[in-house]
């Protein structure tokens, strides 16, 4: 029983991280106890049970919350038995079959990749949109010629949407067409703590033979090495003498290279120096398209209300899709029930409003919940001020009623007293950016909402 649940818990937790540092801190875990308040997790490296109880903690704790609907504490204890671990554990979303373990920091041979990279992840099962178009294009590009164009490629945007799948896609292609080629894919979290043993032990050559004697070399989320700068100088000449050499380098980050926090300015030149280039959240079409993908993946067929049901409650990222599909097919198979708009909505019920609940909220409560909240009156809301303390509640109220209703944007629009709807659809799209970046947004959003659905 305990396996089934830390089974789904890690599938939550996969979708969270990226496939390296999955392998590296999760794959060997097992859930030993299970009391009323508390879990004990095992491992049988030191190393890793100090990150996962400090690193990795609130994730762990939010991902069973979510599962088992209560909250636990966490006890990480050493084991010496080494046979519980025989059993690996394979989440159905990072199954690598992932042969050298990372997290020994043993320096590889490049030509493993494989075994780090998720065979999901290729260009067929990539769905193309108009918020990944260029990216996807100049990958494609990339795979077919390494070094000759495009060099260096570095990919942007938001967590979850796609940037992971799609540089491993470019592994996955150029190790297929040519399996001599020497394929380096890693996250600057793995180089950061390569470099640092390799300074331990003494093994500097080592280090950078790996980092350097290679074709092709991909590393992801490389915003963490700002502010690091042993890992940033080292950083620097390997990507020089891959450059020098005509050897493809793509990065992944967060966030534009201007953007990323105390990066020195010549590794900052060297990022900029090539194609920049970022992929947004996805529009309507392309979060179906994406759960249809997923759905044919699984041999699952899901019906159309229930897919317009996903697409329309979460317009964020493709990873809060997927989780939410995933927290579908886990309750269909908890009830062993059929998936149908019920079930999908009796699941959701603490991510989402069920459809009937958005159609009982009328534009008139979210102004008051609104007007409550920001001691206003109604009228300033439908007024044309642009005054900041009554333009911006008046923008989340306008998000709020395209977000909390079944109305069409023409509709709230004349609610607001609005000829053009554009006005409605530039507020949304206004909140919905200012709430990644900005917490006193995501703070009022959260506050108004519980009123609303309270």
């Amino acid at each position: 029983m305990y396996d089934e649940y830390w089974q789904l818990i890690l599938d939550l937790i996969a979708l969270e991280i990226s496939t390296v540092n999955f392998n590296t801190w999760f794959k060997d875990i097992k859930l030993v106890n299970l009391s009323e308040n508390k879990i004990t997790l095992s491992t049988k490296h030191s190393h890793i049970k100090d990150i996962l109880s400090t690193h990795y903690y609130k994730l762990i704790k939010r991902a069973t919350n979510q599962i088992l609907n209560k909250e636990f504490e966490f006890e990480f204890e050493l084991s010496e038995d080494e046979t519980q671990f025989n059993q690996s554990i394979k989440p159905f979303i990072h199954d690598n079959g992932f042969r050298n373990n990372v997290s020994k920091f043993v320096i590889q041979n490049p030509l493993d990749v494989k075994s780090t990279l998720n065979y999901k992840y290729t260009f067929e099962g990539f769905v193309v949109g108009n918020n990944n178009r260029i990216a996807h294009a100049a990958a494609v590009a990339i795979s077919e010629s390494p070094g000759d164009s495009y060099n260096p490629f570095f990919i942007y945007g938001g967590v979850g949407l796609g940037k992971t799948h799609l540089i491993q896609a470019v592994a996955h292609y150029i190790l297929d067409k040519n399996p001599n080629t020497k394929v380096l894919y890693t996250s600057s979290e793995i180089f950061t703590n390569e470099l640092i043993h390799s300074i331990q032990d003494n093994k500097n050559s080592d280090f950078r033979e790996k980092y350097r004697n290679i074709d092709v070399l991909i590393i992801d989320d490389i915003q963490f090495i700002g502010g690091k700068e042993k890992t940033q100088e080292e950083f620097f000449h390997t990507f020089n003498a891959l450059y020098e050499a005509k050897k493809q380098i793509i990065i992944s980050s967060d966030k534009p290279p201007k953007k990323i926090q105390d990066l020195e300015p010549r590794l900052r030149s060297r990022f900029e120096c090539g194609l920049i280039t970022d992929v947004e959240d996805p529009d309507f079409e392309t979060r179906i398209a994406i759960l249809k993908k997923k759905s044919e993946v699984e041999n699952l067929f899901l019906p159309t209300d229930v897919l317009i049901f996903i697409a329309n409650s979460i317009d964020s990222n493709i990873r809060e899709l997927e989780g939410a599909l995933n927290k579908i097919l886990a309750f269909s198979s908890l009830v062993n029930k059929q998936i149908d708009l019920n079930l999908a909505q009796e699941a959701l019920y603490n991510v989402v409003l069920p459809i009937e609940s958005q159609k009982l909220i009328s534009v008139e409560y979210i102004l008051s919940a609104v007007c409550e909240y920001f001691n206003l009156q109604i009228e300033d809301l439908l007024s044309t001020s642009k005054i900041k303390s009554i333009n911006y509640p008046r923008q989340l109220s306008m998000y709020l009623c395209r977000k909390l209703t079944s109305l069409s944007l023409p509709k709230i629009a004349e609610n607001f007293g609005r000829k053009d709807h554009t006005t409605i659809l530039y507020a949304y799209d206004k909140i919905k950016k200012e709430k990644k970046k900005n917490l006193s947004v995501v703070r009022d959003l959260y506050a108004i909402e519980n009123k609303i659905i309270k």
